[in-house]
């Protein structure tokens, strides 16, 4: 029986990147020998187990054959006399498909080193067109090494995955696993890029996609695509460190503006409004987190109103902040504010802007739960509209006096 480091922790320590997270390969065992040894057994498809003191998963050397559409659909073939090679085999990239064994010798048999030093993503083998969620992960690794390219076969298969039919198969969970941590990555914009570029992403978001080509008014927008622009705030929620239901939110905000009709470009008059409607569709198709899909809906509907929070008087403040449930939620406004500064920074020769925005509907904010509802209620009496109004009227009162 022998082990080996396998995957991205060997990537990683050879890029000089911190290794989280470490796999292990076992060749030459089987399962009721890794049980004997102590070894706790946790795959379900194929043979993964738990060691018994670090608890890092040791997966036995397999191989896998094609047997379906998707990525379901393969059956796994694990046992003594699968080599390490033939594991690495079925492996996604080069820079994936390497091992060190328990000398720290590297086992390399398809070129990874040799592409991490050329900052190339390339497929291993014709294994990669199986399955299609190997296009999300390259996408991914793009935005994890925005200094590294994709290479020109590799995109020409991924391409070709994509008309043949194979992203269609994907079920939402797994895209938006994907999609969810590509969007934390350094450069979130690279992998929406490269999923456009191998055609898929007008399989898996059409909304998005759309948004190429579509003009905006320069003096607003000096980088005019809506498309950019989207990248540009991406980019710019990352720079900011947001987390992710507000990287979401800056993702679908400008959805609407994929629906203006032609003859009204560059002006997207009531795109929040359409925005909304579409931003809640994606958001049911790939059943996202209640709490990335309220940020980003919220974001969509209000984005431009938190623009213009500095010309918004005490009572439109409270308003607002009615509208984005601020009062019980402010977690879920700070998500929206980071989405909307992350918008106002995605505009080319605007990315270190100050976000005035902010602060002052923070201070609305905070003026507003000062209010004393206990108090507002006992004086008012039981009736309860009476108390809502008594109560709001209060808070747009200390609204006013926060700003004098």
């Amino acid at each position: 029986m022998k082990v080996y480091a396998v995957g991205g922790c060997v990537r990683d320590r050879l890029l000089g990147m911190p290794v989280a997270d470490r796999d292990w390969v076992v060749v030459g065992a089987t399962p009721a020998e890794m049980i004997a040894a102590g070894y706790r057994p946790v795959g379900r498809d194929f043979p993964v187990f738990l060691h018994p003191g670090s608890g890092e998963e040791y997966a036995l050397a397999r191989t896998e054959r094609k047997t379906a559409p998707g990525y379901h659909g393969f059956t796994f073939h694990a046992a003594p006399d699968v080599t390490l090679e033939e594991d690495l085999a079925r492996r996604d990239l080069t820079i994936n498909a390497m091992a060190l064994d328990d000398a720290g010798r590297l086992i390399d048999p398809f070129g990874g080193r040799a592409d991490l030093q050329a900052r190339v993503l390339r497929h291993v083998g014709p294994a990669f067109a199986e399955d299609p969620v190997r296009i999300l992960r390259v996408a991914r690794f793009a935005a994890r090494l925005p200094e590294f390219r994709i290479a020109g076969e590799t995109m020409q298969l991924m391409r070709r995955m994509v008309e043949a039919g194979e992203v269609d198969a994907l079920v939402p969970e797994r895209v938006w696993q994907e999609l969810s941590r590509g969007l934390m990555e350094k450069r979130p914009s690279r992998m929406f890029e490269a999923l456009r570029e191998a055609g898929a992403l007008a399989r898996l978001l059409p909304e998005i996609d759309r948004l190429w080509g579509v003009p905006q008014r320069a003096d607003y927008h000096p980088e005019i695509d809506t498309g950019v622009h989207l990248m540009l705030v991406l980019d710019a929620s990352a720079r900011l460190g947001a987390q992710l239901p507000a990287r979401w939110a800056a993702l679908l905000h400008d959805l609407g503006k994929g629906a203006t009709p032609r003859d009204e470009w560059p002006r997207h008059l009531g795109h929040e409004e359409s925005g909304v409607e579409l931003a809640r569709a994606v958001n049911e198709r790939l059943r996202v987190p209640n709490d990335c899909r309220d940020a980003s809906i919220v974001a969509a509907r209000e984005h431009g109103h938190i623009h213009r929070a500095l010309q918004l008087d005490a009572a439109a403040l409270l308003r607002l902040l009615e509208r984005c449930d601020a009062l019980r939620r402010p977690a879920l406004l700070a998500q929206v504010l980071d989405a909307c500064e992350a918008d106002a920074r995605g505009r080319t020769g605007h990315e270190d802007d100050p976000y005035p925005q902010r602060g002052r509907i923070l201070a609305a904010l905070d003026a507003a739960r000062a209010v004393d509802a206990g108090a507002i209620a006992a004086g008012v009496g039981p009736d309860g509209r009476r108390i809502a109004q008594a109560l709001h009227a209060a808070r747009a009162a200390a609204i006013a006096a926060a700003f004098r």
